[in-house]
């Protein structure tokens, strides 16, 4: 029973949240060499259980709409297949997903009390979009620039619990992190581009044709090391930020598997895998340049 709510909390996506949590306090400390170590535990906890209610609810309104039984489930697309294949029942992972928000919300509002009206906006922002996330959102065409913002918002909401302030340095940091999320929830609606249209979603996938949306792929990956190399030129970022480029091989393997999967379906799995690669090390070696910059 646990493995199946592990699965259905999609456990290796949390490390995208993770990740952003982690800058947000590498950042602190190259910029104050201190960190609170019970506000910084208690972020990740409240940023995990939020991400877990997105998920969840997810789960639970793509079975509901009929999408989870229209999509071909891999290791990265098509939900987790718990609801499918009857392993949990609707209801349990909807409660689940709302509890989860709930002690998201409890958290967030704890810091509310303690740091103000900013963190409030965040909550209030996080709150709201995980909720519609899955009936709203994503119809609206906005799922991937959900995915940028929430990233950007939990780098600068864990560096202002920390420090009470915000930077140019918290934000523009925490636009890489959620980009490069973005990119991985671009590259994985390919395999579902026929059941999202079906049942009404608008992703970049469908709004550009599967063809005229790969080289959508660079954008992406300009805008992460755009952001990271114009800070590193102006002195705003430590230039050990740069060991972040180690992971571009991974992003050009990406994108010739993604190029090939137009033609050959079983290559996507590889590109989306390849893609949270490339996401996930790019990030993890942003964190770390932050930290041997101090």
């Amino acid at each position: 029973m646990i493995s199946y709510w592990l699965r259905a909390i999609r456990v290796r996506f949390l490390l995208a949240s993770v990740i952003a949590v982690s800058l947000g306090l590498s950042v602190t400390w190259w910029h104050s060499g201190s960190i609170d170590i019970f506000q910084a535990i208690l972020t990740m906890g409240g940023v995990i259980a939020l991400h877990a209610s997105v998920d969840l609810l997810n789960d639970y309104w793509d079975f509901k709409r009929g999408i989870d039984t229209k999509t071909k489930r891999t290791p990265m697309s098509g939900g987790t297949g718990v609801l499918p294949e009857g392993l949990l029942k609707p209801k349990s992972v909807y409660n689940a997903g709302i509890l989860f928000l709930v002690i998201g919300g409890l958290i967030g509002g704890y810091f509310v009390v303690l740091h103000g009206v900013v963190i409030g906006v965040i909550l209030a922002f996080a709150i709201i979009s995980i909720y519609f996330y899955s009936t709203k959102i994503v119809n609206w065409g906005l799922a991937e620039i959900f995915i940028a913002v929430k990233g950007t918002l939990i780098v600068m909401g864990t560096y202002y619990i920390q420090n009470s302030e915000l930077t140019d340095v918290s934000i523009l940091s925490g636009v890489v992190v959620g980009v490069l999320s973005s990119l991985v929830l671009f590259v994985t609606s390919f395999p579902d581009h026929d059941a999202d249209k079906e049942k009404g979603r608008r992703t970049l996938v469908i709004l550009l044709g599967r063809q005229k949306a790969v080289p959508i792929f660079y954008i992406f990956t300009i805008i992460s090391y755009g952001v990271i190399i114009g800070c590193v030129m102006i002195s705003i970022i430590p230039v050990f930020c740069l060991i972040s480029l180690a992971a571009v091989p991974i992003a050009i393997n990406s994108i010739k598997k993604l190029r090939l999967s137009i033609s050959d379906e079983n290559t996507i799995i590889s590109a989306m895998r390849s893609t949270l690669m490339f996401s996930r090390v790019a990030g993890v070696l942003f964190v770390i340049g932050f930290l041997i910059g101090y």
